[in-house]
């Protein structure tokens, strides 16, 4: 009888939520686990998986100094690039969001377009092509800053750097969407609230009223730019070639590309991506910490104004203590 209940009252939203489910056990968790079973076997694709334990893990911590060096490259490549493209994303769509219609759609498109225009990107080979005739260079040596051509895509002290630029560049994808869309879905009685309880900027406004009431968009943004800037390779690949000099530009993505693709070494390579995964999946898990406590990590908001306003109004409309619930000012 209770299994009958059941299916009377939910069976209806299991049968349209199966497709959904069957095709992500398909496509995502099932090519996880076989790439985690796959990372402790020797396999060439050509012979039956040979079980090795942790030999893989062992040789890649150990003694895969090329590997060391990507991990160098993409920790510093997400260290700039995530949270610079997180911000940017955010700042923009917030600035954008205060013009008409009309022109939000049109800046949208635009800044938009770089994510979705495919190997569009190859225009900045031509930018910082290594000779005088790179806009770049041509440029600067016309201003006088530099007198001889600087290869940008070849030195090992730039070409890191001009990727990172071209990824910021191109980073104005979902996540832009998203912080776009938030922002427009925001309840205008709040932001009249927060003027009726001592908001007094938009300053203020973004701080305590924007970023609270949009924190699933940003917690999306957030895992959107972990996701986009660990997986860089096909791009820096594209720009500074492969492998790059001195593996400047060696990240752990084209290292992976490189024993799966090239040498086909396919349990070594799920070693190297199930450590990407790993990685990738711990600082996720710390951003979602850090953005969960953004209710709490909001401080009352203090305003002389003869007194200490406290935001009871917009406590209750956002519902949460960002500003408190209607506490009074010593």
């Amino acid at each position: 009888m209770r299994l009958r209940a059941f299916w009377k009252k939910w069976g209806v939203s299991y049968l349209f939520a199966a497709p959904y489910v069957l095709l992500f056990l398909l496509f995502t968790v099932v090519p996880v686990l076989v790439a985690i079973t796959l990372s402790f076997t020797s396999y060439n694709m050509l012979q039956p998986p040979v079980w090795v334990g942790w030999a893989n893990y062992v040789k890649l911590l150990f003694a895969d100094d090329v590997f060391l060096i990507a991990v160098k490259n993409t920790l510093l490549f997400a260290a700039i690039t995530g949270p610079l493209s997180y911000m940017l994303c955010l700042l923009l769509a917030w600035f954008i969001n205060e013009l008409k219609p009309t022109m939000r759609t049109i800046l949208t498109l635009l800044f938009y377009a770089p994510s979705i225009s495919g190997n569009v990107f190859m225009i900045w080979t031509i930018l910082f092509s290594g000779d005088m005739y790179g806009w770049v260079n041509s440029v600067l040596i016309r201003w006088g800053i530099i007198y001889e051509p600087v290869r940008w895509l070849t030195d090992p002290d730039t070409l890191l750097w001009v990727t990172m630029l071209v990824t910021l560049w191109m980073s104005l994808g979902t996540s832009f969407l998203a912080f776009i869309a938030g922002l427009q879905g925001i309840d205008e009685s709040l932001y009249e609230a927060g003027a009726i309880d001592g908001v007094r900027n938009r300053w203020q406004e973004l701080w305590f009223i924007t970023l609270p009431a949009m924190r699933p968009q940003l917690l999306f943004g957030a895992i959107i730019s972990i996701t986009s800037s660990f997986a860089a390779g096909s791009h820096i690949v594209a720009l500074v070639g492969f492998p790059s000099t001195d593996y400047a530009g060696h990240t752990v993505i084209t290292h992976l590309m490189d024993y799966g693709n090239i040498r086909f070494e396919m349990g070594y390579a799920s070693a190297i991506a199930t450590l990407l995964f790993v990685a990738m999946l711990l600082t996720q898990q710390l951003v979602q910490r850090h953005l969960s406590g953004l209710d709490s990590g909001h401080k009352l908001l203090q305003l002389r104004q003869g007194s200490l306003v406290t935001g009871g109004l917009i406590g209750r409309g956002l519902g949460y203590g960002g500003l408190g619930h209607g506490s009074n000012g010593a």
